[in-house]
């Protein structure tokens, strides 16, 4: 007997959770109130300093400041006193960013950072540094993180009592920021995270606005369209089934893809649509950047502590593979990198590309879980659904997962901006992109693309007036001077540079308007115009 309790005591470490006690100051606010309160923005900077006084392995900085003058906290953690975006560059470092909080009613993601910061660096996680610089953006929406009300999210049933509103304080979702980064925050994690860090892998923390299925938690890549596949096809095909087999066996928890159902297709479920490809929401631009990002979206209808368990489930098995995987990953996104450029030097001119998109199934659900509905007939004689209390599973449901193109167009050698739209090379530089202006004149061999109907939406969103334009191209010469902007796709992010430049995407600069002021200006409601931008294929 007492050989065997021996023997169990030595096993004990090999499937227990190591328990500790933290000091006081890193008990987060939810553990604090039994998960009735969330983490102010106050207390999250609390904890974040309390920790960085215990470890030497992180290192909180600033990436800017809300429109209300809150710090947007960066904790970067390594092993190795990386600090900065430069020494990580010269270590060849494996870097994945980790944010919450872009919607401030979605809070778990917030809590969840601040619970494995705790465990990486004090606790049993500390091997998730061995391969990986973590970066955590654990408040990313600060100002609206304060703005706290009960009833804001119906759907969660007020757990927590209080949260916070969706959009920052320009009144801007920052999760439809991507292109056209009007918002302070978008600008700052541009400027001091993406273009600096370049992380590897990017995974934005979620919660459902009350989609009902019976997932604890669903998630989606950065979607594939223009960009690279590679990238695409490793995150869904291979990472994300690997981490939703892990999930099921070490914690019984369900995971499955982000999407909905409409119940005006009858019942019981029959197609499952996910969100759309657009690279206004961050994790989709990852794809025309050759990197890799993942969605995670907390189950709504869970209460507060089942969906931070979900969600720190999760984000613990992505470190654990990122960890494990980090040379095969950076090999993938490399490759991705390298094919974008071989296309454009090699196909610039013949290939050609999507520029809009229509969602598309290529595949069907199995054991699809979702809670049931029954149905009633009004006295008008329509059908009405209500949803029981009721887990079922469905077969063959089809899944609206993947897009194709509506609309192609030629992959060019690089665009030509004219001087006199500086506001449009500038906006490139602060995406990523590398522009380069002319020290004297030069022909270019390319085609220029005729506006035949421009047209606005009827309301606006997110302040805008969406536009589309529709023409053709047709080959022309173009004589440039002095001082115009060149912006040769034979750079890493040509995939990013082709989305938004050319005048046909449902998601560039023009759907963004900014050429309206321009193109009024030419009288484009009543006239053919030409687009301002040059695309060329030779000089």
């Amino acid at each position: 007997m007492n050989k065997y309790y021996i023997l169990l005591l030595l096993a004990l470490p090999h499937f227990l959770h190591a328990q500790y006690t933290w000091p006081e100051e890193l008990i987060i606010t939810p553990e604090k109130t039994n998960f009735e309160k969330t983490s102010t923005h106050k207390e999250v900077m609390d904890f974040l300093q309390s920790i960085q006084k215990l470890s030497k392995e992180v290192k909180v900085i600033s990436i800017g400041k809300s429109l209300e003058g809150k710090d947007i906290p960066l904790a970067i953690l390594s092993k190795s006193g990386i600090a900065t975006a430069e020494e990580a560059r010269k270590a060849s470092a494996f870097v994945i960013y980790i944010q919450g909080n872009i919607h401030a009613g979605e809070v778990e993601g917030k809590e969840t950072a601040m619970m494995l910061m705790r465990d990486i660096l004090l606790g049993d996680k500390h091997y998730l540094l061995d391969n990986q610089v973590i970066l955590f953006a654990p408040i990313y929406n600060t100002d609206s993180n304060d703005k706290m009300e009960k009833g804001r999210r119906p759907s969660q049933e007020d757990s927590p009592m209080e949260i916070g509103i969706r959009e920052n304080s320009q009144g801007l979702d920052l999760n439809r920021d991507g292109v056209k980064q009007e918002a302070l925050e978008t600008q700052a994690l541009f400027t001091h995270v993406i273009n600096q860090w370049d992380p590897q892998v990017f995974v934005d923390l979620h919660t459902t606005n009350g989609t009902w299925h019976a997932y604890s938690l669903t998630w989606a890549p950065s979607y594939h369209y223009a960009g690279e596949v590679a990238t695409y096809q490793y995150t869904n095909q291979v990472m994300l089934p690997a981490l939703t087999e892990t999930i099921r066996k070490k914690y019984g928890l369900r995971l499955g893809p982000y999407g909905d159902y409409s119940l005006r297709e009858g019942w019981p479920v029959k197609n499952f649509y996910t969100y759309n490809h657009h690279p206004r929401y961050l994790i989709n631009q990852f794809s025309l950047r050759n990197r890799m990002a993942i969605l995670s979206e907390a189950f709504a209808h869970e209460r507060f502590y089942q969906r931070i368990h979900s969600t720190r489930a999760f984000v613990v098995e992505i470190l654990e593979y990122t960890n494990e995987h980090a040379n095969e990953i950076y090999q993938v996104n490399k490759k991705a990198e390298e094919n974008a450029i071989k296309l454009v030097k090699e196909q610039a001119g013949k290939a050609k590309k999507g520029v809009r998109f229509k969602m598309v199934s290529h595949e069907k659900l199995q054991h699809f879980i979702t809670y049931d509905y029954t149905g009633y007939k009004k006295q008008d004689g329509t059908t009405a659904w209500l949803r029981t209390g009721n887990i079922v599973e469905y077969n063959d449901v089809n899944y609206f997962g993947q897009f194709e193109p509506e609309v192609e167009t030629t992959v060019p050698s690089g665009y030509i901006i004219p001087a006199a739209f500086a506001s449009i090379a500038e906006h490139l530089k602060k995406m990523g992109a590398t522009v380069m202006q002319l020290d004297r004149s030069a022909t270019y061999i390319g085609e220029a693309f005729t506006i035949e109907k421009f047209t606005k939406a009827e309301r606006k969103f997110e302040g805008h007036f969406m536009a589309t334009a529709e023409g053709r191209y047709t080959a022309a010469s173009r004589k440039f001077k002095k001082g115009d902007y060149v912006v040769t796709l034979e750079q890493p992010l040509a995939n990013l540079i082709f989305y938004i430049l050319e005048p046909q995407s449902d998601d560039g600069l023009i759907t963004w308007n900014f050429f309206d002021a321009y193109l009024e200006k030419q009288g484009v409601n009543n006239k053919l115009v030409e687009y301002p931008v040059f695309k060329y294929y030779k000089k």
